[in-house]
């Protein structure tokens, strides 16, 4: 049995497709789970609760934690100690690999330019410092000898069918196909690294079922040289056959258009991010799993024939 935990989600949605190469039982755990792709268990499951994360995890070889909380400091910081701490408690009762899909929340700002998986961490947001402190809290684990798991950490990612939980598609697939101006934060002429969603749950399912991958943090696949983002905006319009327009986004009007917009308002202490390159690198994973990740005009194109395309 292989579960994932948060099944619902962008990532945990497309690692349900790859999972089949490697086993028959699967099972999606989430509030609201639905099937996938067709003779899954499903499990509507509380993280919160303990007894309940128990029943997500019993029976599993392996679990993925792919959870996606809502896009605010003040639930991070309440429910991701808790739902940390039931994960962990549940693989080491029931002796199940946990697979931790993770972000670069945690990195030190100045360091964004060639992040790899020795990249320091010093978090200046309030998101970035939960991040760090659960992260640790499962390494801790792990060097203590009571736990078996791994760390997959993406960029930004985009991909097809995920226009929820996207910035890229919110700011600027969804604006340049409906003929209005593509949005960027700060600055358009810093590079910006984005992982294609199809192959970081390929990935992950991958690391999931490699026994020498545990016990380390591993980059997903991410193509490099990524685009500026205005060099992403004059790809995504070429590929939408629409004029090329945009505006940028800067602190200050973010913050007042957090006002009107509650998102927009919590991405505000994210907003370091684009105003300097933010360049990830996955050659670890790229080199010992001979993995190709997609390119980003490929990418773009795949986007625009599944999502707008009519």
């Amino acid at each position: 049995m292989q579960t994932i935990i948060g099944s619902g989600g962008a990532i945990g949605t497309e690692l349900a497709k790859y999972l089949p190469q490697y086993t028959d039982k699967i099972r999606l755990a989430s509030r609201n789970p639905k099937q996938i792709i067709g003779n899954e268990e499903i499990l509507s499951v509380n993280l919160l609760n303990s007894d309940e994360t128990n029943r997500a995890v019993k029976d599993s070889e392996v679990v993925y934690l792919t959870v996606g909380l809502e896009y605010k400091a003040t639930v991070w910081e309440r429910d991701w100690p808790v739902i940390m701490n039931n994960v962990i408690e549940s693989c080491k009762k029931y002796k199940a690999k946990l697979v931790f899909f993770d972000n670069i929340y945690m990195y030190d700002p100045n360091h964004l330019n060639g992040m790899d998986e020795s990249t320091p961490m010093n978090p200046c947001s309030r998101k970035g410092i939960v991040r760090k402190m659960i992260f640790e809290k499962l390494m801790n684990e792990v060097k203590e000898g009571n736990l078996t798991a791994l760390v997959a950490r993406s960029a930004d990612f985009y991909g097809p069918s995920i226009k929820n939980t996207s910035v890229l598609t919110q700011t600027v697939f969804d604006k340049l196909a409906n003929g209005k101006s593509a949005q960027w934060f700060s600055s358009i002429n810093k590079k910006h690294s984005f992982t294609y969603v199809p192959d970081a749950a390929k990935a992950t399912a991958i690391l999931g079922n490699s026994s020498d991958a545990y016990n380390e943090v591993w980059h997903l696949p991410t193509h490099n040289n990524p685009p500026t983002g205005l060099e992403w905006i004059e790809m995504i319009a070429k590929e939408l056959n629409k004029p090329i327009k945009y505006r940028t986004v800067s602190k200050n009007m973010l913050k007042i258009i957090g006002f009107f917009v509650p998102t927009l308002k919590e991405f505000s202490e994210m907003n370091y991010q684009y105003d300097r390159d933010y360049v990830f690198v996955s050659d670890k994973f790229e080199e010992k799993f001979k993995f190709s990740p997609k390119d980003y005009s490929t990418g773009i194109k795949e986007v625009v024939n599944i999502d707008y395309l009519i």
